[in-house]
């Protein structure tokens, strides 16, 4: 009988991870990122919209396909991409994902040295100005001269001393990095 339990209570332990659900497009997904200095890890850690086809738009390595994945698949496949782009040598990639959540809002990254790093509420032609303003604005230790903006695995540097460069606008799913100072305080 004890046999006839423990065998039981193997099975559904073996069978828990085939009842999670895959993610799906407009799923919110939850990223966390650990093995990498503190400083960039809220560049990576935040919570993520699966685009309608079914990509998140990740910080320097671009979309990575992850509707139809788990959780654990699409975390050892956005670490490998950071492992081959040679970004971290050894990420330990945390991706969590309550099936029912569905983003009603859409979202920007914001990281680096800002105030208040992670994502936020996308508006309506939004401006990279307002998305860096969203997130508390640059630190004093922000270089708001090389402000960078990753979309679909391209990365563009603006200088938001410029007018024309405040007012580009940011689409959903937009990663904004306002990187550190150099040694010359630009």
């Amino acid at each position: 009988m004890k046999a006839l339990l423990h065998f039981l209570l193997a099975a559904i332990l073996l069978m828990v991870p085939c009842l999670a659900s895959p993610i799906e497009s407009g799923q919110a997904i939850e990223v966390q990122i650990l093995g990498v200095p503190p400083g960039e890890q809220s560049r990576v850690a935040a919570t993520y919209s699966v685009s309608d086809d079914g990509f998140v738009n990740m910080w320097q390595i671009g979309r990575i396909k992850a509707a139809g994945l788990s959780t654990d698949a699409l975390a050892r496949k956005i670490e490998a991409a950071y492992r081959a782009a040679e970004i971290y040598t050894s990420p330990t990639i945390q991706v969590m994902s309550n099936s029912s959540d569905r983003l009603v809002q859409q979202l920007v990254t914001v990281g680096g040295k800002v105030r208040s790093p992670g994502a936020k509420p996308y508006q309506r032609n939004m401006t990279l100005y307002q998305a860096v303003m969203a997130a508390g604005g640059a630190t004093e230790f922000g270089a708001v001269n090389r402000v960078k903006l990753y979309r679909d695995g391209d990365v563009s540097t603006y200088d938001l001393r410029r007018a024309k460069d405040k007012l580009l606008k940011v689409e959903p799913n937009d990663v904004v990095d306002v990187p550190q100072k150099n040694v010359l305080g630009r």
